[in-house]
């Protein structure tokens, strides 16, 4: 068992037992749910606008190489460049090269996975640079010194009261403040971060690769504060998230918004192609796309785990997912949770260290289901599975198992010896965790087989 393993087994049950925990994400969740289906209504057709999207997606990764030097080429034709990232070191080479460039003191940052992938924050601070969350979900996280616990509302396990008391502890607010004098007190800090910093850095929904654009939705105008004030933008992305052209954002857009929050349409959808021009007042000075891999290709390289990469992070799958909704993000221990994390996570980090995620699902197929990309994610799961055993990294006692379930299983007389007490010893006793937090295992007194010959002598 592996040490992530080890921890995960840990964090979740103890999370699993935590009813206050359970009834904050319920609540959140609760909310969620109630606005999805109002978002669907704008789909004339909602299976065939998720079909079409599926299809746009799939032949942007089928031609990825093409698609990123053709957004390559177009994005260097209006002054930007672009930095290719094979892995999270690469990347973080590269940002601190420019902030060391810029002599950056300060630097503002939109909500961004991928710079969570890489740990962007703590390089930064090792290097003496202040990197400031302007998300509002991931500025309440990082004053908690915690990770973002989802990947669409980072700050989901928390109450308006946890927030208050957070704020009273870290900024002297007053305990008794509502949510929007809360909002206000984040709101007056950040403006000033926005105006003193050197760099901004973002994440980027969508690469375009038909006008070399960076497609960015959000709701608080957060992202777009953090590339209009410093005079230098960096975009950190992951190569999966390509479209092949601007007008596939009238499907995307309102697909993302509506699995992803519940509403028709976010607040701010802003297309990025470029420093600012010659005839521009607003914009940085200079603007950086770093396309990262950091096994992305490895991904690609699956036939099978190929489709993973169609996701558009809208979160659904954390929000129907009955194992992510009882230990909560944290658990993971990873960058991303829930399904589509349980998925990729093992291809992207190593199946050996993080094998364990693609068996903490259910299969009860709710992410399938409720995907916008029809992304299989529980066979994906099973695919994790098959392919940990077929590496070898199944444990001995589990190889042992099923070993001697398969020799009993071809002998009717094995099937039959020792029922009842004799089986529930063997079994109860090698399976101990199965036990542990369910019933003990139950066994007839006689087989089926041996009812039928009585009745059928």
């Amino acid at each position: 068992m592996s040490e992530q393993s080890e921890t995960f087994i840990a964090k979740s049950t103890i999370k699993a037992a935590d009813i206050e925990h359970r009834r904050k994400i319920n609540f959140n969740i609760g909310k969620y749910n109630a606005g999805v289906p109002k978002g669907k209504e704008q789909f004339a057709d909602i299976n065939l606008a998720k079909e079409r999207a599926k299809n746009i997606k799939w032949q942007a990764i089928e031609t990825l190489d093409q698609q990123l030097e053709t957004f390559e080429i177009n994005f260097t034709k209006r002054g930007g460049k672009v930095i290719w990232a094979e892995n999270t070191q690469q990347a973080i080479e590269e940002i601190l090269k420019i902030c060391k460039a810029k002599n950056c003191k300060t630097l503002v940052k939109s909500k961004s996975m991928a710079t969570e992938e890489i740990h962007l924050n703590h390089s930064l601070e090792e290097h003496g640079i202040e990197s400031v969350e302007t998300d509002l979900g991931e500025y309440i996280q990082q004053l908690d010194g915690e990770a973002p616990y989802h990947i669409v509302t980072p700050a989901m396990h928390k109450s308006k009261e946890d927030v208050a008391k957070l704020f009273n502890q870290k900024l002297g607010t007053p305990i008794n403040y509502t949510p929007e004098q809360l909002t206000q007190v984040a709101r007056t800090i950040l403006r000033e971060k926005y105006t003193a910093a050197e760099v901004g850095v973002t994440g980027a929904n969508f690469i375009i690769s038909d006008i070399g654009g960076v497609a960015v939705t959000e709701n608080e105008g957060n992202a777009r504060l953090s590339c209009a004030f410093p005079k230098t933008h960096i975009v950190i992305v992951g190569i999966e998230k390509m479209i092949a052209s601007m007008t596939d954002l009238a499907l995307f857009w309102p697909l993302l918004s509506t699995y992803g929050t519940g509403q028709k349409i976010t607040v701010y959808n802003t297309i990025l192609s470029g420093p600012k021009q010659s005839n521009e007042t607003d914009g940085p000075e200079e603007m950086y796309v770093i396309l990262l891999d950091n096994g992305r290709t490895t991904i690609l390289s699956n036939p099978v785990q190929r489709q993973s990469l169609y996701c558009i992070r809208c979160g659904a799958c954390l929000n129907v997912c009955p194992v992510y909704k009882n230990i909560g993000g944290h658990a993971y221990g990873t960058t991303y949770s829930g399904p589509i994390g349980s998925v990729i996570t093992p291809n992207l980090q190593g199946m050996s260290d993080f094998k364990h995620l693609s068996y903490a699902s259910s299969l009860c197929g709710a992410c399938t289901e409720v995907c916008p990309m029809k992304i299989k994610l529980h066979e994906l799961l099973l695919e994790n599975r098959r392919e940990s055993v077929e590496e070898g990294l199944a444990p001995f006692s589990e190889k042992m198992a099923w070993k001697l379930w398969k020799i009993a299983s071809l002998k009717r007389g094995l099937m039959n010896m020792g029922n009842g007490e004799l089986k529930n010893k063997v079994v109860n006793g090698l399976f101990k965790g199965w036990s542990k937090n369910r019933s003990s295992l139950d066994f007839s007194q006689k087989t089926f087989n041996e009812l039928w010959k009585e009745r059928n002598k």
